[in-house]
């Protein structure tokens, strides 16, 4: 497998002599400076593809080129978004890049509660807990209805967590959930933005009426709309799975499980309609049996993700040790040097370790913690070359 590593431009503290140094040979990255939904001017990725070659790398990934919320819930203007979407991948293919990550995820990405859950060793890592999670749904959003989507038990916990709960730790519920998790992958919501909540519901009003057929409809009208300048430019486009993979916040999330990846592959059954494997994201609901997901799916998957989460009896769970959890990534590493060699993978969600707290990273992507997960990895990948397993 190619080694990754998401990097997030110039103004990344993480230089690209240092990835050289730690045995990265593949950036994934984007056009951070960008707005969604504008035009990525070729002078602009021959710009980054060439910055990148000068360091004695490549760009091996978009990560990503990202959908508009109007593409998502078929807003007024998505036709205009979606030509605007081809122009950016005629001009990726121009410059040859040729795999393009991206995802369907209404309004939030990734949710986690805790930024900086401490393990035992002193090392800290992203954590998600459903009774935090429901308290911001139902007191701090006051979402309409919010409560027909937990148990009672949870209902009951976010009652006597309201009774303790600070102001401080509301306001951190909110940067964790919707400001710090967002704004640095082209989200919607930034750190300059001065009522996040407030914007935050009118992004969920916007899908007032979206069900999961609905949305399943919209994606299906984009891949088809993007498909043949897929075929022309020979550019690869992979779904993220929905982190966490279930339904959030009364938004349909339709990339959480076999029925899903299989129903998108078939209904645009088209080669270049493929899928990103990220085994966190997939760890992390019960109901997924991560290696024999990879197992099924592998030939249409572009690209890996190799990360892992422990989940816990409550439904909560925590980004796991690399070579640990429900992600499985010894054998998931098997399963794709077998099926479908050379895919470039990038390790995920390091910890946060030694001196990486003090450098403001964004979250989960610390540099000390994930050079340690892709030295775990690069020996895994050696041990099942050389001994053919």
């Amino acid at each position: 497998m190619e080694k990754t590593w998401r990097w997030f431009g110039k103004k990344d503290k993480i230089t690209l002599p240092m990835l050289r140094q730690i045995g990265v040979e593949g950036i994934v990255t984007a056009l951070h400076d960008i707005p969604n939904g504008e035009i990525w001017p070729i002078e602009a990725i021959l710009d980054m593809k060439n910055y990148i070659e000068e360091a004695g790398l490549r760009w091996s990934v978009v990560e990503s080129l990202p959908v508009s919320e109007s593409i998502k819930y078929a807003g007024a203007d998505r036709d205009l978004l979606i030509d605007n979407y081809i122009i950016s991948l005629e001009n990726l293919g121009k410059a040859g890049i040729k795999t393009i990550c991206y995802n369907f995820m209404p309004v939030l990405d990734w949710a986690r509660t805790d930024l900086n859950h401490i393990w035992s060793d002193g090392s800290s890592s992203l954590y998600f807990d459903r009774v935090q999670f429901a308290y911001f749904d139902m007191y701090i959003l006051e979402r309409e209805g919010a409560e027909k989507d937990y148990s009672q038990e949870i209902i009951d916990k976010t009652k006597d967590l309201d009774k303790t709960i600070s102001e401080s730790e509301k306001e951190q519920l909110i940067e964790n959930i919707i400001i710090k998790t967002q704004g640095f992958v082209n989200g919607n919501i930034t750190e300059e933005d001065k009522q996040p909540v407030a914007l935050f519901k009118q992004l969920l009003a916007l899908y007032d009426g979206i069900d999961r057929k609905a949305l399943r409809d919209n994606m299906k009208y984009f891949l088809e709309k993007i498909m043949p300048i897929c075929d022309q430019y020979e550019i690869d486009m992979c779904v993220h799975p929905d982190d966490p993979p279930y339904q959030l916040l009364g938004l349909p999330r339709i990339v959480t499980n076999e029925e899903d990846i299989e129903w998108f592959l078939k209904s645009v059954d088209n080669t270049h309609n493929g899928l990103t494997f990220c085994a966190g994201s997939l760890s992390a609901g019960i109901h997924n049996d991560v290696p024999a997901l990879a197992r099924k799916f592998a030939s249409r998957t572009k690209f890996v993700h190799l990360r892992s989460t422990n989940v816990f009896e409550n439904g909560n769970f925590i980004e796991a040790s690399h070579l640990e959890g429900r992600g499985h990534l010894i054998e998931l590493v098997q399963i794709f040097e077998k099926e479908n060699p050379n895919l470039p993978m990038r390790v995920d969600h390091g910890r946060l370790m030694l001196d990486d707290g003090n450098k403001a990273y964004n979250p989960g992507y610390s540099f000390v913690g994930r050079m340690f997960a892709l030295a775990q990895m690069d020996g895994v990948m050696a041990t099942i070359k050389k001994l053919k397993l």
